[in-house]
C-alpha cells in the first residue's frame, strides 16, 4: 500500500492513459497468481460490519464502489473485488465495439486533484463484456461486491434511434449485472446530454422499463435501473429527472458525471476540453446528492458520486443522502490502498455519531 507514494511521480511523468493501462494490467496479472486473492484482501480488504447495507433486495458488503470508466471492459473485476469496493461499475458499454476519441484523451490537473477525460466510450463492444461478465459470475464469491453495469450508446448512433442501443445493450447484461446504469451525461459523445431533456428521457426510460417488463414475465428477475446524471443542469431540469425517475419505476439516479465547467482551475490542463472529475466537482456533485435527497430520496436510491478522495468526502454524501457512493479520480491520485482507507474512516464515522449501520446515516446531514 506504501509503495504507491513512490511509484506516483514516476507514473505522472507518463501519459496518463498508457499509465492506467499499463499498472491496471500487471495489477490484474499479479491478482491473478495462486495466492494472491487472501493476501490482497487482507492488505486492502478490512470488512466493517456496520458498512454492510442492503438495497434492491441485494447485500453490499459496503456503500463504497468504483465509478463506471476504471474498467470499461470488465477486464479488472477480480483486481477490483481484491481491493475492498463494494460494488463495482463496469463500462461504458455499446453495442458495437469502437475506439472512441483520439488520443491524447486523458489529462491529469495535479495542482487541482483533477482529471480530464474526451474518451468517448471507448470499449469492446457488447459481446465481449458480456463474456468477461459471465465468466466472473461463475466464479465470484456469494459476499463479494455487487457488479453494475453501466450503458450507453455507438457514437455513430443517431439520436432518435438512441434507444434501441439503450435496449440491445439492456437485453445483453440484463441476466449478468447486479444493477444497470444508463448513461445519458457523458459530455464526450456528442449530442447525449439531449436526451437528459424530460420528454427524451421520458421516452428512453419507458422503452427500458417495458422491456425490463418483459424480460422479468418471461422468468428472469427484476434487475435495478438507474439513470446517471449530469452536474450541469439548472434546478427544473434536475427536478424533471427525478420526476421521470419515480413515475416510470426506476430504482435510483447516479450524481454526478463529470462536469464541463471549469472554474477556479489552476492547472495548465485547465482549457482541455473533456469531462472534468476529482476535487473541483465535489461540491457540485454534492448539491446534487442533497437535491435529489429532497426531491425524492424516500422513493429513489441515490448514489454519490464526484471528487471522494477521502473518509470525509464520502461521509458528506451519506449524510446529504447517498446510500451509495462511487470514486474514480481519488484512485488515480491516492492509489490502491483508498478503499480500505475510507471503510476504516467511515466506520469511525458512523460510531462516533452514534449509527449502528450506515444506512441510519443516510440523509442525517441536516
Amino acid at each position: 500500500m506504501r509503495l504507491y507514494p513512490l511509484l506516483k511521480p514516476l507514473l505522472f511523468r507518463t501519459d496518463p492513459e498508457w499509465a492506467h493501462e499499463t499498472i491496471t494490467a500487471a495489477a490484474a496479472r499479479a491478482a491473478s497468481v495462486p495466492g494472491a486473492g487472501p493476501l490482497m484482501r487482507a492488505l486492502f480488504g478490512g470488512e466493517h460490519a456496520s458498512l454492510r447495507t442492503s438495497l434492491w433486495g441485494l447485500d453490499f458488503p459496503s456503500p463504497l464502489g468504483l465509478a463506471a470508466g476504471f474498467d470499461k471492459n470488465a477486464t479488472l473485476l477480480p483486481l477490483m473485488t481484491r481491493l475492498g469496493f463494494g460494488l463495482v461499475e463496469v463500462g461504458t458499454v455499446t453495442p458495437r465495439p469502437q475506439d472512441g476519441n483520439p488520443r491524447p484523451r486523458l489529462f491529469r490537473l495535479p495542482r487541482d486533484q483533477a482529471l480530464i477525460n474526451r474518451m468517448g466510450f471507448n470499449n469492446l463492444g457488447l459481446e465481449q463484456l458480456a463474456g468477461r461478465l459471465e465468466k466472473f459470475r461463475r466464479n465470484a464469491s456469494a459476499d463479494g461486491p455487487q457488479v453494475g453495469v453501466n450503458i450507453g450508446k455507438n457514437f455513430d448512433t443517431p439520436l432518435e434511434k438512441a434507444t434501441g442501443d439503450y435496449l440491445a445493450c439492456l437485453r445483453g447484461v440484463y441476466s449478468l449485472a447486479s444493477y444497470i446504469a444508463v448513461n445519458v451525461s457523458s459530455p464526450n459523445t456528442p449530442g447525449l446530454r439531449q436526451l437528459q431533456t424530460r420528454a427524451a428521457l421520458e421516452e428512453m426510460v419507458r422503452a427500458l422499463v417495458a422491456e425490463r417488463t418483459a424480460l422479468v414475465s418471461s422468468g428472469a428477475p427484476h434487475v435495478p435501473m438507474l439513470v446517471k446524471l449530469a452536474p450541469d443542469v439548472s434546478g427544473d431540469e434536475l427536478e424533471d429527472m427525478a420526476r421521470v425517475a419515480v413515475e416510470n419505476g426506476l430504482e435510483g439516479l447516479i450524481a454526478t458525471n463529470t462536469t464541463i465547467a471549469r472554474e477556479g482551475l489552476r492547472d495548465a490542463n485547465a482549457g482541455q476540453q473533456g469531462g472534468l472529475s476529482g476535487r473541483p466537482l465535489h461540491h457540485r456533485a454534492l448539491e446534487t446528492v442533497a437535491a435529489l435527497h429532497r426531491l425524492a430520496g424516500d422513493r429513489l436510491v441515490i448514489v454519490g458520486a464526484g471528487g471522494v478522495f477521502d473518509a470525509r468526502d464520502a461521509y458528506d454524501f451519506i449524510l446529504a443522502g447517498a446510500s451509495l457512493v462511487q470514486l474514480y479520480t481519488g484512485l488515480v491520485y491516492r492509489g490502491p490502498g483508498l478503499p480500505g482507507r475510507i471503510k476504516r474512516g467511515l466506520a469511525g464515522f458512523l460510531e462516533r455519531d452514534g449509527f449502528a449501520s450506515v444506512s441510519q446515516a443516510v440523509g442525517r446531514g441536516g
